[in-house]
């Protein structure tokens, strides 16, 4: 079973992921998401676990749910989630062909 963050965590790492990161949020679901005829137009992150992120994300009007596994394997610690979603971040600049900006 997949490590369960407090939810204060979970609330505050989705509000920033979709109040200063929305791009990446796209870009990570553009590169991860099944090959589908309709481009992703929208992707929100709604939740994560030890196991993975999850995004709502948007196809030609139809919204459907992304699971993307953290790269580095499971994870049980709130710094942790950064470092996960930083490598997804790289990982999706990589599949994709962008140049990933730099970290803080």
């Amino acid at each position: 079973m997949p490590h369960a963050f407090e939810s204060d965590v979970i609330t505050a790492i989705l509000r920033h992921m979709n109040g200063d990161h929305t791009d990446d949020n796209l870009l990570i679901a553009r590169a991860f998401a099944e090959p589908a005829e309709a481009p992703i137009t929208d992707a929100v992150m709604t939740g994560f676990d030890g196991d993975g992120g999850v995004w709502d994300i948007t196809r030609d009007g139809d919204v459907s749910e992304l699971r993307v596994p953290w790269p580095g394997g499971p994870i049980d610690e709130r710094p942790a989630v950064r470092r996960e979603v930083v490598a997804l971040y790289d990982a999706a600049c990589a599949r994709l062909g962008v140049e990933p900006r730099p970290h803080a």
